[in-house]
Order: C-alpha cells, then structure tokens, then sequence
C-alpha cells in the first residue's frame, strides 16, 4: 500500500495531466498501484478524493506565502504577497495544470476552489488594496479585473516549454525563479498603482 503523501502526489499528477472527467476510477487505480476499489474504501468517491488531492497540494502551497507585515507600505505587501504566489506556483505547477483545467468550468469543484482557495487568499489582499485606493494610490477595479490582472502572470512561472523559446534558461536556479518571481510582481503592483492616474 503507497503511503498517503504518495497516493495524493499521483492523484495530483493524474488530475493535472487528464482532468477531472477524464481521470477515470479506474485509470487512477492504475496510476495508484491499487485495487480498482481503493478510492471508494479509503475516501469515499472520486468527487473526495480529489478535494483530497487538493486540500493537501494547496495546504503546502499556502503554508509557503509570506506572514502579513502590519510594518511594511501596503503597495509592498501586496508585492509580497503577489511575488510568494508566483514563486510557489513555480514550485507546484501540476496544481496549476489542475487550477487551469477547473477555472474554465462551472462546476461544483470550481465552487470548493473558490469558497476554500481563491476567496481567502485574495480577502489576503484587500485591506491593502483598499487603503490604497482610499489614498489615492490606486484606481479601484472590479475584483474581476484584479484577479486576472493577478493571475495571468503566473504563466511566466509555470509554462516552461513556452518560457524557454522566448529566453528563459535551460536550467532555472532557485535564485533565478525568485528574480522572475520579483519582476512579474513589480511589473503587476506598479502597474496596478499607475492606474491611479
């Protein structure tokens, strides 16, 4: 029997690679190495699993971001905060696979990602976003337009093949990544602050 931590690793690896709907019971047995069975026994359907799968992908991806600093400007905080993301998605590009595959449908899995992951990590966000529009540093935009202006940057971190034609090196060092990780969140931040003109 694999150990939990692997189990969920190759559930993870499977529902980036084939999705949701195409990870079948079955086929995530195979991927397994268990009974055809297991995924019933141990969480009780597919549906559990993969809640399983992400609870524990993004419980480690979280426990990396950057404590609050009620000392540092709030324009930093955010870049902090952001950069963290970014640096992280790096480390865990399946569960971005994973988060590409469920942003574009209307499911109830979208639902959990949202109530447990995304709203929380932005409500992160939005005191400092507040006194900064309060301020006058920043214009106020629709959550919407935040969120994407936010997120799309984190291709830069994680679509290395695409990242690699335009001149990323071959092999990326740790510090390399944090440097990209620093350029994308002021890139974001002082563009987000220039809209307050």
């Amino acid at each position: 029997m694999p150990e939990e931590e692997s189990i969920l690793l190759r559930g993870l690896e499977a529902f980036a690679e084939l999705g949701y709907d195409r990870a079948s019971a079955r086929e995530l047995a195979r991927r397994l190495g268990v009974s055809h069975n297991f995924i019933n026994d141990r969480y009780g359907s597919k549906a559990a699993f993969w809640r399983a799968v992400v609870d524990w992908a993004m419980g480690a991806q979280l426990a990396r971001l950057p404590e609050v600093d009620p000392s540092v400007d709030d324009a930093e905080r955010l870049r902090r905060i952001i950069r963290a993301f970014y640096r992280t998605a790096a480390d865990t590009p399946l569960m971005s696979r994973l988060f590409v595959e469920e942003l574009s449908q209307d499911t109830e899995r979208l639902d959990y990602l949202y109530e447990n992951y995304i709203e929380p990590t932005l409500q992160t966000l939005v005191p400092s976003i507040e006194r900064l529009v309060a301020s006058g540093r920043m214009a106020p935009l629709p959550m919407h337009v935040l969120f994407f202006a936010i997120i799309g940057p984190v291709s830069g971190m994680v679509e290395v093949p695409l990242a690699r034609r335009l001149g990323r090196p071959d092999a990326t060092s740790p510090h390399q990544l944090d440097a990209t990780a620093d350029m994308l969140a002021g890139l974001v931040v002082n563009g987000l602050l220039a809209t307050s003109g």
